[in-house]
């Protein structure tokens, strides 16, 4: 039973946060600091259609949370506020490619976007196109007719696009790059945005010269830029005082460290406030930092056992298994015992011995586990493992199709372990 003024009690704690909003990666600030450079540079290619010219294809590079996806957002609505009094109106389509994956769904989502925007000035053309059932060729011309019934500059935003091709190929990006020739009212500019860096080497050439025609890398930032950045968002974030000394200079150290992920830096200021707010305090300390820290490696390592292969998980459950059931350090050799019980009750191949080594040594490169070579005398050399996450986390995790009795899956007495 709730005691009565418990969420009275909790309501008139003072508050750490004005709008955690900010925070977030889906929040496009007004200002965006250190990134300059890059938005002349965009904003002069975008600004070709505005004077009659036939718009460039862009590409943009960049490891995750460098402002990519952020500063194609912002040029591309000021973009939009400044055509209403040119020739051609712009408009932006926002596709997430890890979310929008096929040929099929990209056009698709196109052509409603274009149609909804027709506003009941259809002549022969569809309310909508469905997301599955029509001939892809069909659902193409239904966004090429919606396209050019008006004079418009078709901004696509190709969030990831990698993720399209290594998925679907590149066939619907052959014909978005060379849509502009038979066009007659309006034009397209087609922008892609991966953080692969090698992301061309999987196009065709054709394909690869038609969207490369303009290339932008943005660099990652360094721990004085996340510092900047970090200030700027906490003032709008949290009430004033609640951030102690020292809190925001440790985020963006540790951000710097990953790479310059500006990304990395907020969600980890937006952790630890929210992990101090849950504990009653009013400041956000240095500590908060740290606990926060630990907690975002541990759920980006349960991302990671998530997306590994069965026989990835198979070796997994076999390590949770035995650090719950022995206190002394885990060899190689007991994995594989283990497994090899476990494949019999799942009903699965069993890899060779060597091939769980290498699968090992791959959950010990993502840090996953920590798993080093000793020598063991007589007995040859092995490897001694530690399990780096929780085994409830691993566990919950672990979860697979093929897996789907994993939790039946079980030790038998008569295994003997040395």
């Amino acid at each position: 039973m709730v005691r009565e003024g418990l969420f009275s009690m909790l309501l008139e704690t003072r508050p750490i946060f004005k709008n955690r909003e900010y925070l977030r990666p889906s929040y496009t600030p007004e200002e965006l600091p250190h990134r300059d450079s890059q938005i002349h540079q965009l904003a002069r290619i975008l600004a070709a259609p505005l004077r009659g010219e036939t718009p460039s294809n862009i590409l943009i590079y960049g490891k995750t949370g460098t402002g990519k996806t952020a500063c194609v957002k912002y040029v591309t609505r000021e973009l939009e506020k400044v055509s209403d009094r040119s020739p051609l109106k712009a408009r932006l389509v926002y596709i997430n490619c890890e979310e929008v994956n096929t040929k099929y769904r990209i056009l698709a989502t196109l052509a409603n976007t274009f149609l909804e925007r027709l506003k009941g000035n259809l002549g022969e053309l569809p309310d909508s196109v469905p997301m599955t059932g029509w001939p892809t060729d069909e659902v193409y011309k239904c966004f090429f007719r919606a396209m050019d019934s008006e004079k418009q500059l078709g901004v696509i935003v190709l969030d990831e696009i990698d993720k399209l091709v290594l998925r679907s190929g590149d066939e619907v990006l052959y014909h978005l790059t060379r849509m502009n020739s038979d066009l007659k009212n309006s034009k397209v500019s087609i922008i892609g945005i991966s953080n692969d860096l090698n992301f061309l080497n999987y196009l065709d050439p054709r394909v690869r010269s038609s969207l490369s025609e303009e290339e932008l890398v943005f660099p990652p930032y360094n721990a004085v830029q996340l510092k900047d950045i970090l200030e700027k968002r906490a003032r709008i974030s949290f009430v004033e005082g609640a951030i102690q000394e020292g809190v925001i200079s440790l985020c963006a150290a540790h951000a710097a460290r990953e790479h310059g992920d500006a990304r990395r830096a907020l969600d980890l200021l937006r952790v630890a406030g929210e992990l101090a707010e849950r504990e009653g305090c009013e400041k956000v300390s240095v500590e908060h930092v740290r606990r926060a820290h630990e907690r975002i490696e541990q759920d980006k390592m349960v991302e990671v056992i998530r997306t590994l292969p069965t026989q990835s998980k198979l070796v997994l459950y076999s390590i949770v298994l035995l650090s719950e059931r022995m206190s002394s350090s885990i060899i190689s050799g007991e994995v594989y015992s283990v497994y090899r019980e476990l494949c019999a009750q799942a009903g699965l191949d069993v890899l060779t011995q060597r091939r769980i080594g290498d699968l090992i040594s791959e959950l010990d490169m993502l840090g996953i586990i920590s798993a080093k070579i000793v020598n063991k005398g007589r007995q040859g050399r092995t490897k001694e493992i530690r399990l780096n996450i929780h085994p409830t986390q691993a566990l919950a995790a672990i979860h697979d199709e093929q897996l789907t009795s994993i939790d039946t899956l079980k030790l038998s007495r008569q295994l003997t372990l040395v």
